[in-house]
């Protein structure tokens, strides 16, 4: 019924109008074809859709609560990745068709609008201050309840996630110490931030309810009677079985919720650290609810490609401020707001001191001219800067037109790129490569030194536990194998 293009992933009914109209040459099939950018993507979300079935199988084979969470997590942030790359895939094709059948290959239309560079954008030192009552943190009462957090961070249709957390009442705040990355961004990025909390369990209150409900049992249908019942509890209790009078629990992994959730945009870029607003979405009646302040600490720095990449370069011959005949020939290197002008080319690339650097910042005025090219002069440009109540200017002489072209377009690019990206072209903002992610371990409890405490017991050789210890070791075995394929493919 339907044939299928492998190459450009093009599906098209047999015998449809629009087969008989690629037949008879109206149409192209590279129409509707996927450009590589778009193949890119499907291939993301491919890879996104194994790896989700892949967390499915991970959750069903965990045997404790903290490979559970952990697995949970990950199919949470796979759901999201392939909701964000299926929106994003429905855009471009919208935009393509639109693009390509609104007109005609022969029409020339208005030149393209100028567009800003792209950056890279890094958050790091990410903590959320808590808000305990006097009587939890300081006095120590109530019971203790213990929360698993992570961060999901996205921006445009990439989104990355950081370590996930135990949290108690021991705690101040919630510290993550990953730094997330995000390596295409623009200057009207939108980075949102969604925190999200599961309430654990403590294993010792679920393991004495049925002792407890036998104790009561025993002392309130009297002497003989409870000592019955009480030795059929802990009978059932012992086999393996579940206990009478109690319902099979039902199997279920962890829940997460959203608690809080905030958008930082370019205004909160800074080269220090910021506080900003959260906005809580739980309350007090949610189970998964913790005692937020509603404020995230942070530090969000951004550095545009124009900063840290040569926009332009070539042979130059710079005429200085008040040196009327000398002319010296420099290669020039276009770089952030500096044109640093060599003796030659090969100084620019060993990392040599340059001859002489002129400023390009927000202030700078360049002004095109042309000289006499008929008596052999080159075109020229003049770069002019303020310091104080002088102004200074540099003249510069390009071997043609087309040079003086090129080199006027990526000074009005560069100042573009300026307005745009504001502050973060003032200085270049230090960025730290994350390092590569790590298959998670088993989380360590936070919380009192009772909980630190483990008391392990020896299993004897052929014992009754012997069989479970070995079934257990091998479960995690496949956890880890599971999980370190997961982390590798990030």
């Amino acid at each position: 019924m339907f044939s299928r293009n492998h190459r450009s992933r093009v599906t098209v009914a047999r015998g449809s109008a629009l087969e008989m109209e690629f037949k008879r040459g109206r149409f192209r099939l590279s129409l509707f074809s996927d450009p590589p950018e778009d193949t890119e993507l499907q291939r993301k979300l491919d890879h996104e859709i194994r790896m989700r079935e892949g967390a499915c199988k991970l959750l069903a084979a965990c045997s404790q609560r903290e490979q559970a969470l952990e697995a949970t997590k990950s199919l949470l942030v796979c759901n999201s990745r392939i909701l964000s790359y299926m929106g994003e895939l429905q855009r471009r094709k919208e935009a393509q068709v639109l693009g390509k059948t609104g007109r005609r290959p022969s029409d020339s239309g208005p030149p393209a609008e100028r567009s800003p560079c792209r950056g890279r954008v890094c958050i790091s030192d990410l903590r959320i201050p808590l808000m305990w009552k006097d009587t939890e943190y300081f006095k120590n009462k109530g019971d203790l309840h213990r929360w698993a957090v992570f961060l999901l961070l996205q921006l445009g249709e990439h989104i990355q996630d950081t370590e996930m957390i135990l949290v108690d009442r021991t705690l101040t705040d919630i510290s993550f110490q990953s730094n997330v990355l995000f390596t295409e961004a623009g200057p009207d990025f939108e980075l949102r931030l969604e925190l999200y909390g599961a309430c654990v369990e403590e294993e010792g209150a679920l393991a004495g309810a049925p002792k407890r409900l036998a104790t009561k049992l025993s002392s309130s249908l009297g002497r003989s009677s409870g000592r019955r019942v009480r030795a059929s509890l802990e009978s059932a209790g012992g086999s393996g079985s579940s206990p009478i009078l109690l319902p099979t629990p039902a199997v279920g992994g962890p829940r997460y919720h959203l608690l809080a959730h905030t958008t930082l945009t370019l205004a909160a870029v800074q080269d220090g650290f910021r506080t900003h607003d959260l906005t809580l979405t739980s309350h007090e009646e949610n189970p998964a609810w913790l005692p937020l302040y509603g404020s995230v600490c942070c530090r969000l720095v951004a550095q545009p490609l124009c900063m840290t990449q040569p926009t332009a370069s070539g042979t130059l011959r710079v005429q200085q401020a008040g040196e009327l005949q000398d002319w010296a020939r420099v290669h020039g290197v276009l770089k952030g707001t500096n044109l640093f002008c060599y003796r030659q080319p090969e100084d620019a690339d060993t990392g040599e001191e340059p001859l002489f650097t002129i400023a390009i910042n927000k202030e700078t005025r360049v002004r095109a001219g042309e000289l006499d090219h008929a008596a052999g002069q080159p075109f020229t440009l003049s770069i002019s800067n303020r310091y104080g109540e002088d102004e200074v200017t540099h003249t510069l002489q390009t071997e043609s037109r087309g040079a003086l072209h090129s080199w006027m377009e990526a000074l009005w690019q560069l100042f573009f790129d300026m307005s745009q990206w504001k502050q973060c072209c003032d200085e270049i903002m230090k960025i730290e490569t994350p390092a590569p992610r790590k298959p998670p371990q088993v989380l360590a409890k936070q919380g009192s030194l009772y909980h630190e405490m483990v008391v392990s017991e020896p299993v004897a050789p052929g014992g009754p536990g012997e069989g479970l210890l070995l079934q257990d070791n091998t479960v995690s075995a496949e956890i880890r194998a599971l999980l370190s394929s997961y982390y590798s493919d990030r």
